[in-house]
């Protein structure tokens, strides 16, 4: 059994960039054979590049609003309480609302396989298609 007992005081949260577009942080929680979780904290627009995992991914959101959209073209709105599941090699995306901070907690299953960056025609297509299913 291990306990991890949280960031060290002291330590910050890391600047995550590289496979992430716009302002965005992240708390490592736990690493564990084939699994990682952390805590990622999008600002306003921030969001992860195209990706997939091996083996899955889940997302609780803890608070604020964001986006999580698919290739298949499927996006929504997420929000605090909503729990998100990716199965294992689905491509997809996931940040922050243009109007809105989000923090989720992510676990990530399987290796990570990161993709191109998410354009700014694709997040504004996933916003506007977020905004259609929930006037329905």
């Amino acid at each position: 059994m291990y306990i991890a007992r949280g960031r060290a005081a002291g330590q910050p949260s890391q600047a995550r960039s590289g496979t992430f577009t716009g302002t965005v942080y992240g708390d490592p929680v736990l690493g564990a054979p084939g699994m990682i979780i952390g805590n990622v904290f999008f600002a306003p627009s921030g969001r992860t590049y195209w990706h997939s995992h091996a083996d899955g991914q889940v997302l609780t959101v803890v608070r604020g609003r964001g986006l999580v959209a698919g290739r298949d073209g499927e996006a929504h709105f997420i929000e605090a309480s909503d729990v998100v599941y990716s199965p294992g090699a689905q491509e997809h995306w996931h940040g922050a609302s243009p109007d809105s901070f989000v923090l989720h907690t992510a676990i990530s299953m399987g290796e990570t396989i990161w993709l191109e960056e998410v354009s700014e025609a694709e997040y504004q297509a996933a916003y506007d298609r977020a905004s259609q299913a929930q006037a329905r």
